[in-house]
């Protein structure tokens, strides 16, 4: 009877444990989705882009344009407490381009959420994984919680709510990057490269969430790629290794089986060395034509742009010479200039043949004579019109005399009053 191996059954111990959550992940199988233009249990969307879906991978925002989003939510709440959720991604971009990229666990993601990132979002419910350059240091990865209360739109520094975080360059690697989360009643641990990000045991997320991507890029972007998101349900009950006396019981047929299939295993190795070889450089070709495809793509849109803009350059000449003067109405204008000419012509020679020398000597003369009988005459007026100081002087010493007289009466009368003695 053949022995099954110890380490044979952990691994299938293993396996067991986990088992892959289809509503909620794309990307496991040979392709990215079935169909061409959409991810089953997925909606897809954007802002000024709308996603490309193509056989191995989603692209959430494009090399050209900038100023794009684009989001992939599931449509499928999560149910289980544990889980553990793995996504792989690229980024490419010019020297100075940048971008975010956020996983989202929350309640009604894309409802609240949308194509928000973490520096637009206002109240949400749950845990978002932000990816992006933060701080000038060739990049980050970062964990935010909410419990609904906190808008984070309007805080004034979003980067000082994270809970967790590290370093990780992961711009123009040439190759995914792997992002794995893993939550259990006891442990909360983001790992990147499977190597530790951070971890914490005092983060416990509910049930009934939904994950999400989104995506934002500024005018010079960075265009990210998903390959897959694998969402798998945790047993913590299953053991991950095999019982003390089974280990005993397999521990002599592996030293033999072991022995005796060294040999065979480093000729199986050799053999294998080729064809490993070659699956890497076909894995290189199709990432290589990927990458062309997407080039392709940058340059229709370019093409498209360019030609929309010389569609409305056209338009624009036809208005202008819509708005410009007519044959008749430019022959009419001719015409009136001509006759203008011609009468300043005919002014020309009539100035120029005759002499006005006593004409203008004349016009002089009797301006002259104008303005002396206009100043002999407004003389006349107002020597005529002044008032005579003769007169007012005999009006003066006339009142002066007749005051001096009433002066006099009035005395010699009251001189001659009889007087009252008391």
């Amino acid at each position: 009877m053949m022995k099954i191996s110890a380490s044979f059954l952990s691994f299938v111990a293993a396996a067991t444990a986990q088992s892959v959550i289809e509503a909620s992940s794309f990307g496991f199988g040979q392709t990215l989705s079935p169909n061409a233009d959409s991810i089953p249990g997925w909606q897809t969307g954007g802002e000024s882009h709308s996603p490309d879906i193509l056989s191995n991978k989603i692209i959430l925002t494009p090399p050209y344009p900038g100023n794009t989003r684009g989001f992939a939510w599931s449509q499928t709440p999560v149910s289980q407490l544990e889980w553990t959720a793995e996504f792989q991604f690229r980024a490419t971009g010019p020297e100075r381009g940048g971008g975010n990229l956020q996983l989202w666990y929350a309640k009604d993601g894309k409802d609240r959420i949308g194509t928000s990132s973490i520096y637009t979002v206002n109240q949400f419910d749950g845990f978002a994984l932000v990816i992006d350059s933060h701080g000038g240091r060739g990049g980050s990865v970062r964990g935010f919680l909410n419990d609904g209360t906190t808008d984070y739109k309007s805080q004034r520094s979003v980067d000082s709510l994270a809970f967790g975080h590290c370093d990780y360059p992961y711009r123009n690697l040439g190759r995914p990057s792997t992002v794995r989360l893993k939550h259990t009643k006891s442990v909360f641990e983001v790992t990147v490269d499977d190597k530790l990000c951070f971890s914490t045991d005092k983060v416990v997320l509910p049930a009934g969430n939904v994950f999400g991507l989104t995506a934002a890029t500024p005018e010079n972007p960075d265009s990210f790629e998903i390959f897959k998101f694998v969402l798998q349900s945790v047993d913590s009950g299953a053991g991950n290794t095999v019982p003390v006396q089974q280990q005993n019981t397999y521990q002599q047929p592996i030293a033999t089986q072991e022995q005796a299939q060294a040999v065979p295993q480093q000729q199986q190795q050799q053999q294998q060395a080729p064809s490993v070889d070659s699956g890497a450089i076909f894995q290189q070709f199709v990432d290589l034509g990927n990458r062309i495809q997407g080039v392709n793509q940058a340059t229709d849109t370019i093409i498209r742009e360019l030609g929309n803009q010389g569609t409305k350059s056209e338009n624009r000449q036809v208005e202008l010479l819509q708005q410009f003067a007519n044959k008749d109405q430019v022959a009419s204008l001719d015409a009136r200039l001509q006759k203008i000419e011609q009468i300043l012509e005919a002014i020309q020679r009539d100035l120029e043949g005759k002499d006005y020398h006593k004409r203008f000597n004349q016009l002089q003369e009797t301006l002259r004579s104008s303005h002396l009988s206009l100043t002999e005459n407004l003389l006349g007026v107002v020597t005529s019109s002044a008032p005579r100081m003769g007169f007012f002087i005999c009006m003066i010493i006339a009142f002066q005399a007749l005051l001096a007289v009433a002066y006099i009466v009035y005395k010699r009368r009251r001189a001659n009053m009889p007087k009252k003695f008391l």
